[in-house]
Parts: C-alpha cells; structure tokens; sequence
C-alpha cells in the first residue's frame, strides 16, 4: 500500500518534529507528563511513534523510504565517532568480563532457542505451520544467523542452506518484527534498571563509576560552542565517516578476491561493506579518544552522538510493520517463542552471576540487533556505555555464520530430515 507521505524530505521533517515533541513534553515538569514519562521511556516512544506511523496510519513507508540507509551508513558512524571520541577506556576495560559472558549467554540463548521453539510450537499449537519440513530449517537458519550477528549473516546462511526468495523474505519480516518488539522491551528495561538491578542482586558500581567519570570530564571542560567549534566537530564526526566508507570500499573489494576461502572458513559476513563501515568508526572513535579531539565533548560531542543515535531510532520504527504479524502467525510463534528461550537464558546466566541489567540488555541487542542497534540499547542508559555496544556487536558479526550453522543442524535434527 502506498503510504500518504512519499517525499523522503517530508518525512524527516515529521521523524524530527516527532523527536522534538518527544522530547518537549518529556521535559515538563507538569504533574500529568512526569508520570507519562515514568512508565513509558521517551526513547521508547521515538521508536514506537514512528513505527504507528507506518501501520496502522498508513502516513509513512519504512520499505519505500531511503531514510534508514541514510540514517544507518552516515548517522550510525558519526554517532560511535562522537560517542567513542570521550570515552574512557580503562572504565570501559574496569567493566570486567559480566559483559563478554552475557553476549555469549545471548549466542547459546539463540541456538538452543530454535530447536526449543520448534518443538514448543508443534506441541502447542499442532499445524499453524504451513511450511514442510525441510523448507521450514532452512528458512529459520537465516533468522538464527540474524540473531548472533547480522543481515550479513543472515544473508550467509540464505547462500549456504539455499533457502527460497519468497521463504527468505517471509524470515525476513519474522526476524525484524520480533526482533523490534523485544527491543522495545528492553529501551523499557532501561527506565527501571535500578529495579531489575536490585532483583538481580547486581554491582553496578563500575558502571556508575564510568557515568560518573563521563561527567565530571565533560562538566570540567564544557563551553558555549563558537561556530568554529561546530566545524570542527562536524568534520572530525563526518571526516570519520568518509574515511571508514572510503576504508570499506578498499577493503570489501580485496576480500572478494578471496572469497571462497573466506566461505569455507565460514566468515562470509566480513565481506560486508556495513561491518567495516562500523569497525573503522569505531576504531578511529577510539584512536582519537587519545588526541586533544577528546575536549570536543565540551562543545556537545556526545550530545549530537546521541541526536544521531534517535534519528536512527526513529527510522528503525518506521520500519516496522505490526501488520505482518497476522501475515505469518504460525512463523511468529516460533519466533516469539524462540526470543523467550533467548530472554529466560539471559536472566538465568545474569541471576547466576550477579550481573547488571545493562550488561544484558547490551549483550542481547549486540546478538539480537547487531552493531545498527546495539549501541541504540547501550546509549539508552548512559552515552558513554555506547561504546559497549558496538564492541559486543562487532563479536556478534565474527560468531554469526558459526551460530547460524549450529543452530541449522539442531533445527534439522529436531525435524528429522
């Protein structure tokens, strides 16, 4: 269905004037705003807004709107480069290892998960499934190589079981609207992760450590930007993004010249033009994190970083089509089941080993959503936790192809073909 707005200009200027509005009435102090706000996060609001937008108002298209792409290659990299260029790399290193183990708790969740849910499903609800067997483990390895890594991933697993156009496209749209929802969960974990914290008998006093120290640093050298000010952070932020889009391009070129090896090592997802894009933001993030760049965050350098980061929010929603869950119900069940699975193994691993509610979060959107949307999660409780995100998240790209694969097999062996 054509939506009503198609001028992709018309469009940002609704996105942006939502966000403002968004962010207006979360600032009012009224009795009536303070209590919206309390049970319903703004950020969760900048997604959802959006995505009712798309359906069932029928106003916008994330489909026929380029307005992600733009969001995702130029908005995501100068967001990590501003949000990376203060960070403070002993805190992040002070953080300790909670956070590698719960990415990984996330990748065991999502492999054991399919194989769980199949059974569940079949179980519960005997033939909602109209896909055969063999049609139905292959399509679903590519929403198990989503889920550790990425669409690269994803995109492996397609080539390697080879899965039909139209049943990828039906997995497709399974992964996306799943995956949304429980994002949207977790941006409103965010709001009450003192409460989750306590649950979880967590020390978070690392965490409060760094969001301390971030702002102290940016209160010590905060100024009234000047115009040059601006120029130079604009062009350390988007010099940034030329230069990984630049590094991408001479890259991913010269690995296709070695691209059957890369396959049969199974690492097809770093032929992506999206990782490297990522990779070299973050890295030159970090790299300039040791220069004087770094003062740049008393000019507002993660505050634009986090303005970026919900433009991109905005145009995830708008990609959200809640109307397909109708489309493809038996599918869904799979899927919801599949991301409960996912969940429950998190908070077991999380009340096993005492860890924050942050590290969760973040290790489950580093699998689930990938580097697009980790940082979104991470940035959700704090700016400077961003970094943690993508770190996670570029793991999630290298374990991807290999969870897939595994996941495949087990899906296989439960269906006995």
């Amino acid at each position: 269905m054509t939506p009503l707005i198609t001028n992709d200009a018309v469009v940002f200027g609704l996105l942006i004037c939502t966000l403002a509005a968004i962010f207006y009435t979360s600032n009012l102090q009224t009795p009536f705003w303070k209590k919206f706000y309390t049970y319903i996060p703004a950020l969760l609001l900048c997604y959802f807004i959006p995505a009712l937008m798309n359906w069932p108002l029928g106003l916008i298209s994330g489909e026929q709107s380029n307005l992600y792409q733009v969001a995702s290659r130029y908005f995501l990299p100068a967001s990590l480069i501003l949000l990376c260029l203060s960070i403070d790399m002993k805190g992040i290193i002070n953080l300790g290892p909670k956070a590698l183990i719960m990415f990984l708790a996330g990748t065991i969740g999502v492999v054991l998960g399919g194989p769980v849910a199949l059974v569940a499903t079949e179980w519960i609800f005997p033939g909602v499934i109209n896909a055969s067997p063999d049609d139905l483990w292959k399509g679903l390895s590519c929403i198990a190589g989503s889920w550790i890594g990425g669409g690269a991933n994803q995109a492996a697993m397609k080539e390697i079981f080879n899965v039909d156009d139209s049943l990828f496209g039906t997995m497709v749209v399974v992964d996306v609207v799943v995956a949304n929802v429980w994002m949207a969960l977790l941006l409103y974990g965010a709001n009450i992760t003192g409460k989750l914290d306590r649950w979880l008998k967590a020390d978070t006093s690392a965490i409060e450590h760094l969001k301390e120290n971030m702002v102290a640093y940016r209160q010590s050298i905060e100024k009234v930007p000047t115009t040059l000010d601006m120029f130079i952070l604009m062009g350390v932020a988007f010099g940034g993004v030329a230069i990984s889009h630049w590094g991408a391009d001479l890259i991913v070129p010269a690995l296709e010249s070695i691209a059957p090896q890369l396959k049969a090592w199974r690492l097809e997802s770093i032929i992506s033009g999206f990782f490297w894009i990522v990779l070299i933001a973050t890295t030159y993030g970090l790299l300039i994190s040791f220069t004087r760049f770094r003062k740049l965050e008393g000019v507002g350098a993660s505050r634009w970083g986090s303005v970026f980061i919900y433009i991109l929010v905005a145009t995830i929603g708008m990609g959200m089509n809640l109307q397909e869950v109708f489309d493809h119900i038996g599918l869904f069940a799979i899927g919801i089941i599949w991301m409960m699975v996912h969940a429950v193994t998190l908070i077991l691993v999380a009340k096993w080993i005492k860890a924050p509610f942050f590290f969760m979060a973040v290790g489950s959107q580093a699998n689930i959503g990938g580097a697009a949307s980790a940082p979104v999660v991470a940035s959700a409780f704090n700016p400077a936790l961003a970094p943690v995100g993508v770190l996670l998240a570029v793991l999630g790209y290298a374990l991807g192809t290999y969870g897939g694969i595994v996941c495949a097999y087990l899906m296989k062996g439960i269906l006995g073909v």
